[in-house]
């Protein structure tokens, strides 16, 4: 199966967790199915400078960044990091994360939410 980026389904999130601004997401799968029933998330999240996903725990499943482009601020369960493109993080079930783009590029991820 190919998806082309047309058919990929645009979300735009506003103060998505509680973050900053307006969130873009690009979904690359329809339904949570698409996953084999191993994740419900595989997207590409774009943050304009200025916005932010709020801080917020993962209960049942664990959520893997890859950065693609730009810098942002990462709480790693509450511990302040700088990532930037080519970086991965990985916040496991029971853990908390939150991202923000404090720069002045856009800062644009692969989010991907697998069950615990």
């Amino acid at each position: 199966m190919i998806r082309r980026a047309e058919e990929c389904k645009i979300e735009y999130r506003e103060h998505m967790r509680d973050g900053d601004g307006t969130v873009k997401l690009t979904g690359f799968i329809n339904d949570p199915s698409e996953l084999c029933g191993k994740g419900r998330m595989f997207s590409r999240i774009t943050l304009e400078p200025g916005c932010s996903i709020g801080f917020h725990i993962h209960e049942n499943d664990s959520e893997l960044f890859y950065f693609l482009t730009g810098t942002g601020e990462y709480s790693d369960n509450g511990e302040i990091c700088t990532v930037k493109a080519g970086d991965v993080t990985i916040c496991p079930a029971g853990t908390g994360h939150s991202i923000a783009n404090k720069g002045d590029e856009t800062l644009e991820l692969i989010a991907v939410i697998v069950y615990a």
